[in-house]
């Protein structure tokens, strides 16, 4: 798999646990008292922001991404449907990357 493809399959997870952190689990904490669920949610969540942070500094190291790319999308990360705006900039990456040799 290649460092690009796995910084775009890392920011989806990423994207898709913060999701889930702000629309499951912070009602479940607040509206029914289940502090567990933020505790579980928060976890899961902090441990794919670190493997984004791995798989991007892979990949900016590997030169699959610019720098202006790699801090667009960890920007893009902290900002809850930002990773959709992610998704589309690395997609973008790669048709370069398959269009120059």
């Amino acid at each position: 798999m290649s460092s690009l493809h796995s910084l775009r399959l890392a920011s989806l997870l990423e994207g898709a646990s913060l999701l889930l952190l702000l629309v499951v689990a912070m009602p479940l904490k607040y509206g029914l008292g289940l502090a567990i669920a933020v505790r579980v949610a928060g976890t899961v969540h902090g441990l794919l922001f670190l493997v984004l942070l791995s798989v991007a500094s892979r990949a900016y190291f590997e030169r699959a991404v610019t720098t202006r790319s790699l801090l667009r999308v960890l920007g893009l990360s902290t900002v809850p449907l930002g990773f959709l705006a992610a998704e589309r900039l690395l997609r973008r990456e790669a048709d370069r990357e398959h269009r120059c040799p």
